[in-house]
């Protein structure tokens, strides 16, 4: 392993931005298929629908929520806007999606198991804790009030206190199969 002080800055940063502007969009990309019906989504009368069959009444209103937690967390995270609120959010709703849609379907994703909400959650996670980097709003505008070690643990507890919380107000029908 190479010693710290031989890894170029620059290189780190602008691997940093690329990780955070794809992941990020793609992310928001999918909070927009829910919110909108955009890129092939059911927006959110179709999305409202499953959440229902999942168990989270009302169906609309829990669409509306994890729409809006991918697509403002990822397109935070692809600004590299507003420290770890972007990777919470982000947290937040593929906890739920691991343990509420994959949960009972293993690890991987081709038999629809966590795999892929799991890799998300890990991610998000490990670019709040790697901070946003040079190329990044945060950077450009000099506020770094939601950068420090302290907030980002605050931002990530909270989310997980925010998928958990979700999960506690789910009420599967009588007879369907509770994870």
């Amino acid at each position: 392993m190479q010693p710290p002080d031989a890894i170029d800055p620059q290189l780190f940063d602008a691997g940093l931005f690329l990780i955070r502007l794809i992941f990020g969009l793609v992310f928001a990309a999918h909070g927009a298929q829910k919110l909108f019906g955009w890129f092939g989504g059911y927006g959110l009368a179709g999305t409202g629908g499953f959440m229902e069959s999942l168990g989270f009444r009302p169906g609309k209103t829990f669409a509306s929520v994890a729409g809006l937690g991918e697509f403002v967390g990822g397109l935070l995270l692809a600004l590299g806007f507003l420290g770890a609120v972007g990777p919470a959010l982000m947290l937040s709703v593929m906890l739920v999606a691991s343990i509420a849609v994959h949960g009972k379907n293993g690890l991987f994703s081709s038999n629809n198991g966590i795999e892929l909400p799991l890799l998300n959650a890990t991610a998000a996670v490990g670019l709040a804790l790697a901070g946003p980097g040079r190329y990044s709003l945060d950077e450009a505008l000099g506020d770094y009030r939601l950068l420090t070690p302290k907030v980002t643990w605050i931002l990530l507890a909270l989310g997980l206190i925010g998928g958990i919380a979700n999960l506690a107000m789910r009420r599967p029908s009588p007879g369907s199969p509770a994870v």
